[in-house]
């Protein structure tokens, strides 16, 4: 009787024993983080893609329209301050300069030729004097004298306003030359040509923007152009610390600092109400690797805790809880935050450094008294 009772109560014990396992929730897997101390900044960043560009870029064209004759740079090549990037068809030009000069020599001799006579009748004049003082010229004579002198050095005079006329002319002629000639401004590499040897190239009209015939870029200089939320670019100064991310160049950061804040607000149709901020890149040797339109993004430093407790942005919940995991079971608890960016957030108090901390809070069953395991 006694056996039998045992068997049966062995029985019921195996039987609650499986239904206990089959009913018992499985443990989730979560992904772990662990509290600890670093660098944790505030920060603000754009709203929509910014854009990298030159420090220094030009679109030009010729002054005066023409006929392309010379085209001694290609698309890509590296130019010098005043390298002749393009000249139109100039001989027209080129010979009113000549004949400009040419009529500039004739203008200098003949005034050579008119001042040398001033000077002899000027000479003539001064001995008629002394010979009609010593009475032996008539007056007569020291008239003719004296009004072939001041008739010569009118003369003279006016052969060296001639001169400075000339002289005039011949800068006037070289500048309509200089309209037909192109150079570069600064230093930088040409990135486009819109035009070909022997096409006509015209400067825009007023009012009426037309392709440029050379895009040159200073590509030495960039900096970063980004949209920043009107909100919160009252916080913005000229000279705060950035990073930069550049979509075409994963997983790094490029050190910049801001170099700009535009002074309007933009308010474009659909789209919220932004400021252009510009972001310099701090290291010269950055933007070797880097061409002008790339799309960026700029993170604006508003300010730093140093060597501070902190735990992965992602952990914190709603009211600044975070689940702790400690033997095999989550906990919650709620925390004091201090700054915080997407990838930090300061903890002030309520935890410790070494901490567990539950990163994977999105997953089904991760919630408070769940069973979990870490994957």
């Amino acid at each position: 009787m006694i056996r039998r009772l045992l068997l049966v109560v062995a029985f019921a014990a195996a039987l609650a024993l499986i239904v206990w396992r089959s009913t018992r929730p499985e443990p989730v897997a979560v992904v772990l983080g662990t509290v600890d101390r670093g660098r944790v900044e505030r920060s603000v960043a754009n709203t929509r893609a910014g854009t990298v560009n030159a420090c220094r870029r030009a679109k030009l064209a010729p002054q005066a329209g023409g006929q392309i004759a010379a085209l001694p740079v290609r698309e890509g090549d590296r130019v010098r301050a005043g390298q002749v990037l393009l000249e139109l068809w100039n001989e027209d030009s080129a010979a009113q300069a000549r004949a400009a000069e040419e009529q500039s020599r004739s203008a200098v001799l003949r005034a050579e030729e008119f001042c040398e006579s001033s000077a002899v009748a000027q000479r003539n004049a001064d001995r008629a004097r002394k010979l009609h003082r010593d009475g032996l010229l008539p007056d007569d004579q020291l008239d003719r004298a004296e009004s072939s002198a001041k008739t010569f050095r009118s003369s003279c005079n006016a052969a060296r306003a001639d001169v400075q006329q000339s002289h005039a002319r011949v800068a006037a002629a070289r500048a309509t030359l200089t309209r037909t000639t192109l150079r570069a401004p600064f230093a930088g590499v040409v990135a486009k040509i819109s035009g070909e040897l022997g096409e006509f190239a015209t400067p825009s009209p007023p009012g009426i923007p037309t392709p440029p015939t050379i895009d040159l870029i200073d590509d030495t200089c960039l900096y970063v152009s980004a949209p920043i939320d009107e909100v919160d670019v009252a916080r913005i100064r000229v000279g705060q610390p950035a990073h930069i991310t550049i979509d075409a160049i994963p997983n790094k950061r490029f050190p910049g600092r801001v170099r700009r804040v535009a002074p309007y607000v933009l308010d474009l149709e659909k789209q919220a109400r932004t400021v252009d901020v510009e972001v310099e890149f701090v290291n010269l040797e950055d933007v070797k690797a880097l061409m002008v339109g790339y799309s960026a993004d700029a993170e604006i430093i508003l300010d730093v805790r140093e060597s501070t407790l902190r735990i992965p942005t992602q952990a914190l919940l709603e009211g600044n809880r975070v689940l702790i995991f400690n033997d095999g079971t989550l906990h919650e608890r709620k925390v004091q935050a201090g700054l915080s960016n997407w990838q930090f957030t300061e903890v002030i108090s309520d935890l410790k450094e070494g901490d567990k901390i539950v990163l994977s809070v999105e997953r089904k069953g991760v919630v408070a008294g769940a069973k979990a395991v870490a994957e």
